[in-house]
């Protein structure tokens, strides 16, 4: 069984509520619920929130919201693994039981069905797999990248190729390097037990196409968020 978990605390600090902001005339979070109860791939899709509001919010639009999530997994430091440790044993006492989890953070609206449906077929390839993380080519390469030392720059990455170091090579021979971004991520439940972690140990990359992996965090995503409804007519 496959459960999509939507982590939603009240408590941002560069974009206040946004989470609940509207966009395209709907709260945000509304698109991340619709998309991923549209997709066909999950049996729940679960709001974790430590707002009444959220919780209210998310329950109209077809989630489920079985507690408000306790303050210590909800600060701005909190690593994910405290509030998914939380919602699996609530979800344990609710009898529900999932092989898989999906995060599907509010922030990335734009996912399509054709996301879910690549990012399963790639789960689906691989029974050693531990984790599908969403990522995508990084914009600086950090080949290209310094650090400051005694008054000095050196090298982020002191790599090097048959002929020259990274920072001395062209861009377009350097191996390619990805970032993780917050638009999907799949794992195990068994990582939980197994591993203590989320991750886990094998972890495959599912390369977001588009918009699929942009991400609100600032007022200024929020602006490009628009614009992008407003290219593609609809979110």
């Amino acid at each position: 069984m496959n459960i999509a978990l939507i982590p939603a605390r009240s408590g941002s600090v560069r974009v206040k509520n946004k989470n609940i902001r509207l966009l395209n005339g709907k709260p945000l979070i509304a698109h991340t619920i619709d998309i991923a109860l549209k997709s066909g791939f999950y049996k729940e899709v679960v709001v974790i929130t430590d707002s009444i509001d959220y919780a209210n919010i998310s329950k109209n639009y077809g989630a489920i919201v079985p507690e408000l999530r306790p303050n210590n997994t909800s600060t701005g430091e909190a690593p994910d693994i405290l509030w998914v440790q939380w919602i699996h044993q609530e979800l344990l006492k609710m009898k529900i039981k999932a092989s898989t989890y999906s995060i599907l953070r509010p922030t990335s609206p734009f996912r399509t069905i054709d996301t879910f449906r690549r990012a399963f077929e790639t789960w689906n390839k691989n029974t050693e797999i531990d984790t599908l993380r969403a990522i995508q080519n990084v914009n600086e390469h950090p080949g290209k990248m310094w650090v400051s030392k005694a008054g000095y720059i050196i090298p982020l990455l002191p790599f090097s190729s048959d002929l020259d170091f990274w920072h001395n090579s062209q861009s377009n021979t350097l191996p390619e390097i990805f970032v993780q971004n917050a638009s999907f991520e799949i794992f195990k439940t068994s990582n939980l037990t197994k591993y203590h972690s989320i991750t886990g140990k094998n972890i495959v990359g599912f390369k977001t196409l588009s918009t699929e992996g942009f991400d609100i965090n600032t007022e200024r995503d929020f602006l490009e968020a628009e614009r992008l409804v407003k290219i593609k007519g609809k979110v």
